[in-house]
Parts: structure tokens; sequence; C-alpha cells
């Protein structure tokens, strides 16, 4: 009889595997992603070990409310922005038991999109304890939202590898 187990993203393995090689578990502060990134990290069996939460903050309320991102912040440069994204990842590791956070924060579309800030903008934070938090951003192609926000939890999940290795 075939095993009925789904097969596991090898990058979501990778990020766990260095999570648990470093002893500290993760968290994840979601917008644009609308929780993905943990969704993923929690469908491998095990991840309890390393995974500590996930935050899925899509309105700019819950970003404050949930990671103490500053409204100053938000009015200044926007939920999609580099200073956002750092608030976030920051937010998360200090609301958690987590050693690492992850955070995006993007325009997926279809809409949304402007000439500063297009469709596929996508801000990531990653906070690492005992660290000063560090920010990213891509622009993705616009081929669909669900293309733009699996290249988003894949790209989450490789800057945090490679802020822990």
């Amino acid at each position: 009889m075939m095993d009925p187990t789904p097969p596991f993203d090898p990058i979501a393995q990778l990020f766990l595997d260095t999570c648990a090689s470093h002893g500290i578990l993760a968290a994840t502060a979601e917008s644009c992603t609308g929780g993905l990134i943990i969704a993923l990290l929690t469908d491998i069996p095990g991840s309890s070990s390393m995974v500590d939460r996930g935050f899925v903050t899509y309105s700019n309320a819950a970003k404050i409310e949930m990671l103490g991102v500053s409204q100053d912040t938000l009015d200044t440069y926007g939920a999609v922005s580099r200073e956002t994204a750092l608030e976030m990842a920051a937010g998360a590791l200090a609301h958690s038991n987590a050693g690492v956070a992850l955070s995006v924060t993007g325009i997926a579309g279809p809409d949304g999109g402007s000439a500063e800030k297009p469709v596929g903008l996508v801000w990531f934070g990653v906070a690492v304890k005992d660290r000063k938090p560090i920010a990213e951003h891509r622009i993705f192609d616009n081929r669909g939202r669900d293309f733009i926000r699996r290249e988003t939890v894949r790209t989450a999940l490789e800057l945090g590898i490679r802020a822990l290795t």
C-alpha cells in the first residue's frame, strides 16, 4: 500500500532542520501570505519541536495589536516597507518563545499596486535572537497572486536559513 503522506517541501524541512540544529523555535509574522508559511512548516510531522507560533497580521490593526508595529511606521512608510517588515519580525520574536522570526508584507495582487509599490513587491524581515533584524525585498513577476505568494513563502524560508547559517 502506498504511503498516503504528502511529500513535504524540502525548503521547509531544511528550515526546520536548521532551527533544530541551533536548538531554537521559529515564529512567523505574515501579511500577504495569510499564514501559508506557518501552514507549510506545520504540515511536516514533528514540526512542533521547532515551531512556536505564527501571527497572521493581514490588517494594519493586527500588525499594531499583535506585533507592536508602530502606527508612525505604518503612516510614514506604509504596510509594505522595509521598516514594517523589520518591526514585524522583531515583534514576532518579542511576542514568542522563538529564536528566529520571519516576516513578510507585500502586494500579491491582482490589484493594490502602484508605480512606487508594484504588484509583486514583497518585503521580508528576519529577526534572530540577540541580533539586529534584517530586511530584504523582492519584486516578483506578476504571474498571478498564487505565484507571488508561493515565491514569497520560498524566499522567506531561504532567507531564514541564510540568517541561521
